[in-house]
């Protein structure tokens, strides 16, 4: 009888995690504490007032299979901060498990804090899992983006199978004031072609915005999204007003063709929505 083979190492996987604490010193917003482990690097670039601002960096170059990935953003009292990434995240082919960014902010009351991380890359036959918790402090703010690509079209890529689920949870003094679960696969490519779906877009945001100040900006944001019925390459999709509290929440979508259509339209909403603070340095068209 041959001998038995060997069993394979096991693969070493990613396994970062990162932590910021901010808070307002001698009027204005300052880094506090600062935890880094693993793949996962925060680099503070020097601003000259507030917000302060953040860049997350992945080392490991993108996900796989088993990895794991994680970010604590806090921000105090009457603090904010302005949060975003190197570069897109990029989630490949798993060949077994699967990979998850957990994501944990926290805003203290009178704080805003504007989540603004690059889009989201996944591959085909990647299995990718993103969770989003937030907790808001009375009178807090809050602006939230996630942005997916599935697949590159420019590079003839394109995401058939896989699995991919996207889950918010954000609450304010305690009560719950926003929840979604987005779950796709395994058939990814025939699922985005449903009309109730993306009817064959590609590339799709969410964006939230936490605020008193928010059903103000609702007509301006469906201008810059466009008519939902168009639809066609450059996309479409659609915005939305509630009363929460004594806060509001606005709540946009954005589908379109590739990532270029839909950074066009995200470029102007978070400049929009940011306020003073404006678009992370690190975006471009």
């Amino acid at each position: 009888m041959p001998p038995a083979a060997a069993p394979l190492p096991a693969a070493q996987r990613v396994a970062g995690r990162a932590r910021l604490f901010c808070g307002k010193s001698d009027g204005r917003t300052r880094l506090q504490r600062l935890y880094q482990d693993g793949s996962a690097k925060i680099r503070l670039p020097a601003v000259q007032g507030d917000p302060l601002e953040a860049v997350l960096i992945n080392t490991a170059g993108g996900l796989t299979g088993g990895d794991r990935l994680g970010w604590t953003v806090e921000v105090g009292t009457d603090a904010s901060a302005s949060i975003t990434t190197q570069a897109c995240e990029k989630v490949y082919r798993a060949a077994a498990d699967r990979a998850e960014i957990s994501v944990g902010l926290r805003v203290g009351p009178g704080g805003r804090l504007a989540w603004l991380p690059q889009e989201t890359i996944v591959f085909d036959r990647a299995a990718f899992v993103r969770t989003l918790d937030v907790e808001l402090g009375d009178d807090a703010e809050a602006l939230m983006l996630e942005a997916t690509l599935f697949g590159r079209l420019a590079m003839g890529e394109r995401m058939v199978q896989g699995s991919f689920h996207d889950r918010w949870r954000v609450r304010q003094g305690g009560a719950l004031v926003h929840a979604e679960d987005f779950r796709l696969g395994p058939d990814i490519a025939a699922t985005l072609q449903r009309r109730a779906a993306t009817g064959g877009a590609l590339a799709v945001a969410t964006v939230l915005l936490v605020s008193p100040q928010a059903e103000d900006l609702l007509d301006k944001v469906r201008a810059i999204i466009g008519d939902p019925g168009i639809g066609g390459w450059g996309g479409w999709g659609g915005a939305s007003f509630w009363s929460v509290g004594r806060s509001g929440k606005l709540l946009a979508r954005l589908c379109a063709g590739d990532g270029y259509q839909l950074r066009k339209r995200l470029v102007p909403l978070v400049e929009l929505l940011n306020g003073r603070a404006g678009l992370p340095k690190l975006w471009s068209l």
